[in-house]
């Protein structure tokens, strides 16, 4: 049972895993060690997460640019991948996690579009704490993909031009059934969303540690949860008297 129940906790936190590369590059190790070594991070702040009180967690393992990156780099991510997503199976049952994966599946292969199918499937009824990964993700790709959608649906008479709004345009959005974030989180310094949750990070708040990802611990979420809880929540840019 989650032991979070301060008020100012946030229902949703995003998190841009940065930092993989130069934690190894410190450490005179391979990128790919990095990146193995952030998959490990992961369940860790998932379990936190969810003791916090935290609700939904979306995390950005790979992006639509991730693909420009050198092939044997893009191939290691790759086979993380598979087998993070079939122990996630496993996870998401003992954990009480339902998983769901958002971005464009098109360019996935068959076996990781089947392990997704599979982890969604079994995790959706689960209970616990929601949570997201963005694959192949980026924001600007998915809000193309919704208004191509979008526009279908236009010109087949489902709803009038004086009828578009923000609501029904989100609704077209791969996190449609997912609340925007509260907080999101950029590790290692870096202070840019690099493509990620664009439209759902309007009125987010950000927060940017210099921590790299393979060292964000349970202590370094609480850290950010913390400063979150300090800070006055305005919407539309109008403080409430």
């Amino acid at each position: 049972m989650a032991e979070g129940n301060q008020r100012n906790v946030p229902q949703h936190v995003a998190i841009i895993m940065d930092g993989n590369g130069r934690w190894a590059k410190k450490r005179f190790l391979p990128r790919n060690a990095g990146h193995t070594q952030g998959s490990k991070r992961v369940e860790e702040i998932c379990r936190e997460a969810y003791n916090l009180g935290i609700k939904y967690l979306t995390i950005y393992a790979f992006s639509t640019e991730n693909w420009a990156r050198p092939a044997d780099e893009v191939g290691a991510l790759m086979k993380i991948l598979r087998n993070y997503l079939k122990e996630s199976i496993k996870k998401a049952t003992e954990n009480n996690m339902r998983v769901r994966v958002i971005g464009d599946r098109s360019a996935l292969d068959q076996d990781i579009l089947e392990s997704i199918e599979k982890l969604e499937k079994v995790s959706q009824e689960n209970t616990g704490l929601n949570f997201q990964i963005a694959l192949n993700y980026g924001s600007r790709d998915e809000m193309i993909r919704a208004m191509r959608r979008l526009v279908a649906d236009y010109r087949e008479g489902k709803f009038e031009q004086g009828q578009l709004t923000e609501t029904l345009f989100s609704s077209y959005l791969d996190t449609c059934d997912i609340p925007d974030p509260d907080l999101l989180i950029r590790t290692s310094g870096e202070e840019r969303l690099s493509n990620f949750l664009l439209w759902q990070s309007a009125y987010t708040e950000f927060y940017f540690p210099e921590v790299l990802w393979p060292d964000f611990d349970k202590n370094e979420l609480k850290k950010a949860i913390e400063q979150y809880t300090k800070r006055e929540r305005r919407y539309g840019g109008i403080k409430e008297e």
